[in-house]
């Protein structure tokens, strides 16, 4: 598969989850995005469960489709792999999270990995230079913070009626981050004309 359709498959990374999670809580009764979680809309037994798994596993498919046009642009140009690396989490993650439904205990064991994926943007602070990708230090620092947000979750006592939006700035956090490498990526592989790959 060429480079270009790998990375915009970016865009749909995103595009799936946020639509999923709309869509289910729109068809949930009584469900609140600002305080509850978003697993509870793929829970066993609801009418959602399997609009969510379905969505869930779409993202992460995608997900590796756009990993690997990532791996390979920075190889080819020579950029650091490991903010890419990195991104591996969350496509296991979002699998097995999509996998084994909530409450299963595998679901939340699963989805862990995906508490690493903060640290994309900071490698990238770290290893990636501005020269190479523009504005990569204002947006990676801008994604980190967010994402770092998503830990409030473990501050009970700080927005205690607010779990679903704590939860929330790290799904915002990656969101700005994917689309943000969609397409400097885009540009980068478009810039440096790329030779197409066989599929």
């Amino acid at each position: 598969m060429k480079n270009q359709w790998l990375i915009k498959s970016g865009f749909l990374i995103p595009i799936t989850f946020w639509t999923t999670t709309l869509l289910c809580g729109f068809i949930m009764p009584g469900y609140n995005h600002t305080t509850r979680m978003v697993s509870e809309l793929g829970e066993i037994g609801t009418e959602t469960q399997y609009i969510f798994t379905i969505g869930l596993l779409l993202t992460s498919i995608f997900s590796i489709f756009f990993n690997i046009g990532l791996f390979r642009i920075c190889k080819k140009i020579g950029l650091n792999i490991i903010p890419i690396i990195i991104l591996w989490a969350f496509s296991f993650s979002i699998f097995g999270a999509g996998l084994f439904s909530y409450p299963h205990s595998l679901h939340g064991l699963l989805g862990m990995p995906s508490m690493l994926l903060f640290l994309s943007p900071l490698t990238a602070l770290i290893f990636w230079k501005s020269e190479i990708i523009s504005n990569i230090k204002v947006i990676s620092f801008f994604t980190f913070i967010i994402m770092s947000l998503g830990f409030l979750i473990f501050i009970p006592n700080l927005l205690t009626d607010y779990f679903g939006i704590k939860q929330r700035f790290f799904h915002f956090g990656w969101t700005i981050w994917f689309l943000y490498l969609t397409s400097i990526f885009n540009k980068i592989n478009k810039k440096n004309e790329l030779n197409p790959l066989e599929e």
